[in-house]
């Protein structure tokens, strides 16, 4: 019995041993790959790379499909790396274009104007053929029994209204205005019933609620909802256009003037060309646009007016 209580004890020891063997050596390698990842993070945040990201006016899980052609044509055409970033919200686009993790963005006029009066250098350098006269539609659920008006519809004011982002140029920057100007009062002020926002996803939500009756009525971007109609997304008939804003500027390409300091002087130039000529329809599709033009920051004045105007920016 001592014999086996001995042989016991041997046992476990060298079993003990070999465990503590075991465990030292996974928590190295643990480590080391934990080093090798600091390691890799390190090395990809010191690689110049152009990094573009854009606000998500649209469903996320599309944005980095569609930007896939555009990484490959700016990588082709001006020899560098390029990488998309997905940003979480219109804030959080503005604030990365702001610290330097973003050089190139797809920006609404609003979120380009608080861009670049953050940024000292940063330039507009493109917008969409259709940009300088963009409009938002306002639709309803056809239970409202609302029809197209080239007057504003003021009948909606007891009706439960939303907004899209609260960032957004087309989706509330403009039509807070809009509203403001036909009505004499602000939307909070005009509406009986507290005022919507649609906090996930972009103008597709405000669609959606819509057409699927959780608001009455909605205000978006005329493209998206275009677009939706055109691929089934959504029926007219289900969320009919009511009213159409005038015209104001809207999206544009905005840099970061860092790109100058990382690929050298004239950069932004050659980036500028690159984009306003490019023939791909594919590579256009990241922007829902035909063709880009070139923009200024002087093409936005009047959106950073408006927004002064209604407290949304100083």
């Amino acid at each position: 019995m001592k014999l086996l209580q001995a042989e016991d004890r041997s046992i476990f020891q060298m079993m003990k041993s070999c465990l503590g063997r075991i465990a030292i050596t996974s928590t190295a390698l643990l480590l080391a790959s934990c080093g090798d990842k600091e390691k890799a993070v390190t090395q990809g945040e010191q690689t110049n790379a152009l990094v573009i990201t854009a606000i998500p006016d649209e469903k996320v899980s599309d944005q980095e499909v569609n930007y896939k052609a555009l990484q490959e044509y700016l990588a082709k055409e001006l020899d560098i790396e390029v990488i998309f970033s997905i940003s979480s919200s219109y804030d959080a686009a503005v604030e990365r274009f702001k610290n330097g993790e973003v050089h190139l963005a797809w920006f609404g006029g609003y979120t380009g104007v608080q861009a670049r009066a953050a940024v000292p250098g940063a330039r507009a350098i493109a917008q969409g053929d259709v940009d300088p006269k963009y409009k938002s539609y306002m639709i309803a659920n056809k239970n409202t029994g609302l029809t197209k008006s080239d007057d504003f519809p003021s009948g909606i004011k007891d009706l439960v209204f939303s907004f899209g982002s609260k960032s957004s140029t087309s989706g509330r920057l403009m039509p807070t205005y809009f509203i403001l100007k036909e009505t004499g009062m602000m939307p909070e002020k005009f509406f009986t019933k507290p005022v919507q926002f649609q906090t996930v996803g972009g103008h597709d939500a405000t669609a959606r609620a819509v057409a699927g009756g959780s608001v009455d009525v909605g205000v978006l971007s005329y493209k998206k909802y275009d677009s939706m109609v055109a691929s089934g997304e959504i029926k007219a008939e289900d969320a009919p256009i009511i009213w159409v804003t005038p015209d104001y500027a809207d999206y544009n390409l905005t840099v970061h003037p860092a790109l100058e300091e990382m690929f050298g002087k004239g950069f932004i130039d050659k980036l500028q060309k690159v984009l306003v000529d490019c023939p791909d329809k594919g590579v256009l599709k990241a922007f829902n646009r035909d063709d880009l033009i070139p923009a200024s920051n002087d093409d936005f004045g009047g959106i950073a007016e408006v927004a002064k105007e209604l407290g949304m920016m100083r």
